[in-house]
C-alpha cells in the first residue's frame, strides 16, 4: 500500500511507527522509507528505538504527474508490492544511504538497493512473537510504576516461558519465582523449577501449600460431609497459590504475572481466583503449541537448554490430583489448537469447521467449551496481543445467552 501511494504521487514517502507496549497492543517500530518509484529505501529494526538517516534526491515531479498514464482508463494495473522480504544484516542507528532514487527504475515494489544495509531484515516468526511479548511485558511493568514481578514456578512449560520473557524484559534481579509444591507435586517438577531459576539467574523461594490446603479441608469438612472429593478440592490448591502470590505482591509491590496460555483460556482450563489471579498475562494470546515453539526458539538463541529439556519433554499437567495429565480433560493440544485457530481467530463457525473436515465430536466439544468459558475470560488480566484476534476487546460474546452452537 505504501509503495503504491509513493509511486502514484511520484514522491518519497516516510512511514513512521512508534515502539512500545500499550496494554495489549505492541507497536513494533520497523518504520519505512520509499522512494518516488515505490522502491523500499530503508526499514528500521523491529522493537528497537532508533534514528535512521536517509538521503534522497528529491526532484520536481509536477510534469511527470501530469503525463503519468497510470490513472487513465486503460492503464496497466500496478503490481503487488512485497515489502516483507528480509534484507541483509542491518547497520546501527544513524546509518544512511546516499543515492538518487527519483526515477521509475527499479521496478515498483522492489527494494531500491537489495544490498543496502539501511534495510533492516524482518525477524522470523518466533523471534518476532517473542520480541513482542518481551516489549509488551516490559512496558506494562515499567509504565505502570512497578519495579519487580513475581511468578509462580510450577516446573511446567507455561511458567517457564513466562519467567524467560520476564527475565529478558526486566533483568534477572527484578524477577522473583515462587515454587508452591503440594501433596501432588512431582519431584521432577520441583527440580525443573529450580533448574530453570538457576539458568535464568532469578531468585526462587519455596512456599509449600500443604499446611494451608490441609487447614482449608478441615475447615470445610463439616460442609462437605458425605460428598466425594472432586474438582472443588483440586481448585482449592490453585486458589491457595493465588492468595500467596497476591500476598507477596501486596507486601513487596511486585506485579504478579499469570502463566495461562490462549488454549487454556479458550476452553476454561483454569481456576478463577487461582491461576488466573494476577496483574498481567504475557502469554494470554499464545496457543499451547506455539508456547513449545517459543521455548525451542529461546533455547536455540541461548545455545543451551535455558528452559530445561525435562520441562519440554514431560506431559503437561496441573498436578492437582494423583497422576493428572492435561490430556485427561482436554483433547491433545495439537488437535485442540487446530480447531481453536479458525474458531477464534478467523470467526469460523462450527458448520465451517465440519465442512473443512474436522471430527464432529471434536468440533462440538471444543466450541462448546469455548462458549461456556466466556465468563472466566472476562475476569482475567490483560496480556500481549500477537494474533489477528485475541480475547478481550477483539473477541467478546454475551455471557448470558441461550444460543449453543
Amino acid at each position: 500500500m505504501l509503495a503504491t501511494r509513493a509511486a502514484d504521487a511520484s514522491c518519497a514517502l516516510v512511514y513512521v511507527n512508534q515502539v512500545g507496549g500499550q496494554d495489549e497492543l505492541v507497536f513494533d517500530g520497523s518504520s519505512l522509507v520509499f522512494d518516488a518509484s515505490g522502491g523500499l529505501v530503508a526499514r528500521a529494526r523491529q522493537f528497537v528505538d532508533e534514528v535512521v538517516t536517509v538521503d534522497l534526491d528529491v526532484q520536481p515531479v509536477f510534469r511527470k504527474r501530469l503525463l503519468d498514464p497510470r490513472g487513465r482508463a486503460h492503464a496497466t494495473p500496478l503490481r503487488v508490492v512485497d515489502v516483507t522480504r528480509s534484507g541483509p544484516t542491518a547497520a546501527g542507528p544513524g546509518r544512511s544511504v546516499d543515492a538518487p532514487r527519483a526515477g521509475l527504475d527499479p521496478p515498483l515494489g522492489a527494494d531500491a538497493a537489495t544490498d543496502d544495509a539501511s534495510i533492516a531484515p524482518l525477524l522470523e516468526p518466533d523471534a518476532e512473537v517473542y520480541g513482542a511479548l518481551v516489549l509488551g511485558t516490559r512496558d506494562y511493568v515499567e509504565k505502570n510504576g512497578f519495579t519487580d514481578v513475581v511468578i509462580g514456578l510450577s516446573g511446567g512449560i507455561d511458567s517457564s516461558i513466562v519467567a524467560a520473557i520476564a527475565t529478558d524484559a526486566l533483568g534477572p534481579e527484578r524477577v522473583h519465582g515462587v515454587a508452591m509444591p503440594s501433596r501432588y507435586s512431582s519431584g521432577h517438577s520441583e527440580t525443573d523449577a529450580a533448574r530453570l531459576a538457576a539458568n535464568l539467574g532469578i531468585e526462587v523461594r519455596t512456599v509449600a501449600i500443604e499446611p494451608g490446603h490441609a487447614a482449608l479441608l478441615d475447615m470445610l469438612a463439616p460442609s462437605f460431609e458425605g460428598r466425594e472429593a472432586d474438582l472443588t478440592e483440586e481448585n482449592l490448591q490453585s486458589r491457595i497459590r493465588g492468595v500467596l502470590l497476591m500476598a507477596l505482591s501486596n507486601k513487596f509491590g511486585w506485579l504478579v504475572l499469570t502463566t495461562g496460555n490462549k488454549s487454556e483460556m479458550a476452553v476454561g482450563y483454569s481456576t478463577l481466583y487461582g491461576d488466573t489471579a494476577g496483574g498481567f498475562a504475557p502469554i494470554k494470546d499464545v496457543l499451547k503449541t506455539r508456547v513449545y515453539d517459543l521455548c525451542e526458539w529461546r533455547n536455540s538463541e541461548a545455545g543451551t537448554d535455558l528452559i530445561p529439556r525435562g520441562v519440554l519433554d514431560k506431559p503437561p499437567s496441573a498436578e492437582l490430583r494423583p497422576d493428572q495429565r492435561d490430556a485427561d480433560s482436554l483433547p491433545p493440544y495439537d488437535e485442540l489448537d487446530a480447531v481453536l485457530r479458525p474458531y477464534i481467530e478467523r470467526d469460523s463457525t462450527a458448520a465451517d469447521l465440519l465442512a473443512a473436515g474436522f471430527d464432529p465430536a471434536l468440533v462440538h466439544r471444543v466450541t462448546r467449551l469455548v462458549d461456556l468459558a466466556e465468563y472466566k475470560r472476562r475476569q482475567t488480566p490483560p496480556g500481549v496481543r500477537i494474533t489477528a484476534k485475541a480475547f478481550g476487546k477483539d473477541r467478546r460474546l454475551p455471557i448470558t445467552n441461550g444460543y449453543r452452537g
